[in-house]
């Protein structure tokens, strides 16, 4: 299952991760959000001790999503070494999904 994370454990949870960590920034009130769930879902479980997978909610987490200037939802920022390496907006195919994942392991 993805991580859930916030405003307060951001920065230890994703930025100081040892792993690559996929973070899909989201609202439950987006149609793409909830297209793309079960691609984050399966890769939380698929990726599971190589890379961390995590979901961050827009509407409750202001500053976390202000701090990374996302503007439109679904938005999945790769992390590596505690800087972005790669994003994704809006609703894609998986295989886009796993291709950002793949390159940074």
């Amino acid at each position: 299952m993805a991580i859930e994370v916030n405003d307060g454990n951001f920065e230890e949870t994703v930025i100081k991760s040892d792993k690559p960590v996929i973070v899909d920034f989201w609202a439950e009130w987006c149609g793409p959000c909830r297209t793309i769930a079960p691609i984050i879902e399966d890769m939380s479980k698929e990726y599971a001790g190589k890379a961390i997978v995590a979901k961050c909610d827009v509407d409750i987490n202001p500053l976390v999503t202000s701090k990374y200037g996302v503007r439109n939802i679904p938005t999945v920022l790769f992390f590596k070494d505690g800087k972005i390496a790669d994003k994704q907006i809006g609703a894609v195919p998986k295989n886009n999904f796993v291709n950002k994942l793949n390159a940074l392991l």
